[in-house]
């Protein structure tokens, strides 16, 4: 079995690949005449965070122009018309109008969308809205370039399944241009932060406003109320109820520390318990979980359940 040819055509087709992602990247940032003013929505979806995160911020921001009403987790439509909102916004106040079905407020949980809808229609306009704002560029200017990527793996395929037949390389070399050609397509156009983007991507401030934090009240927790955990006596610690509130501690010179505050259903108060970045990240308010406490000094150190309210 000489393998020399498909060695070679699979060298040429990576080289291809390297080179055309170096190009792109050569490709600037296109800044913006001027230095707009962030809007929430888009710096937290710069900052990695779900769908439902973003759609929740932009319903803050539509509050704060008074486009909207939110009084602790309730929201109601105020009629306003100005100022005029982005295609993202519009989208949001679409789906809020049609899920209230013309009730005076409802629970800003209820209003969620689902998240197939955020991810296919919501999260796009968003994207947009970074590179209109000179936050991001696209990585390819058109389709061509990923799509003739994923055409020519066609050459290294054929080369190593005609040398090989059924054997081990032609089986590896099919499902790499798979993997490789579905991921090109999947990719599109691609999205890249520019220099300024990375700058509103890092951590932002926390809310000062407590009314522009994002709690949860169907676990029948009112009172607001949190106390700090109580670091457990033993060695395991198991506590489990819904998140409904969550926040970060980004005091300039520390580390950023990241908290939720668990309702049992039943108490009159939540309890908060500090999590790492990547738990912070995942659960949102709604959430059902069961959290696993390290001794010492109450924090939670994995999650053992998770059912997701969205």
């Amino acid at each position: 079995m000489d393998l020399v040819w498909p060695v070679a055509a699979w060298a040429l087709w990576v080289a291809a690949l390297v080179a055309a992602f170096k190009l792109s990247d050569r490709g600037g940032d296109a800044e913006p005449a001027a230095d707009p003013a962030v809007p929430a929505p888009v710096a937290e979806f710069l900052r990695g965070m779900r769908a439902q995160d973003v759609f929740h911020s932009t319903l803050l921001d539509l509050a704060g122009r008074g486009r909207l009403a939110i009084d602790g987790d309730l929201l109601s439509l105020t009629g306003a018309e100005e100022p005029a909102p982005a295609p993202y916004e519009e989208w949001a106040l679409e789906r809020v109008r049609a899920r209230m079905a013309g009730a005076r407020q409802a629970p800003v949980v209820a209003l969620m969308p689902g998240g197939a809808a955020l991810d296919a229609d919501f999260v796009p306009l968003v994207r947009q809205a970074a590179i209109d704002l000179g936050l991001a560029r696209r990585r390819w200017p058109t389709m061509a370039v990923p799509l003739l990527l994923a055409v020519t793996l066609v050459v290294p395929w054929y080369c190593t399944v005609a040398a090989s037949g059924i054997a081990w390389p032609g089986i590896i070399a099919t499902a790499v241009s798979l993997v490789a050609g579905i991921g090109l397509l999947m990719g599109g156009r691609g999205f890249l932060l520019t220099a300024r983007g990375r700058e509103v991507s890092a951590p932002g401030p926390v809310p000062a406003d407590p009314q522009q934090e994002w709690i949860f009240t169907g676990s029948g927790w009112r009172s607001g109320e949190i106390d700090p955990a109580v670091p457990p006596a033993t060695d395991r610690l198991e506590v489990t109820g819904h998140v409904v509130k969550r926040w970060a501690d980004l005091a300039p010179g520390s580390a950023p520390r990241y908290y939720v505050a668990l309702h049992d259903g039943a108490s009159a108060r939540a309890t908060a318990y500090e999590v790492g970045p990547g738990v912070y990240r995942d659960v949102l308010p709604g959430d059902s979980v069961r959290l696993l406490v390290k001794p010492g000094r109450g924090a939670a150190v994995r999650v053992l359940a998770h059912d997701r309210h969205w």
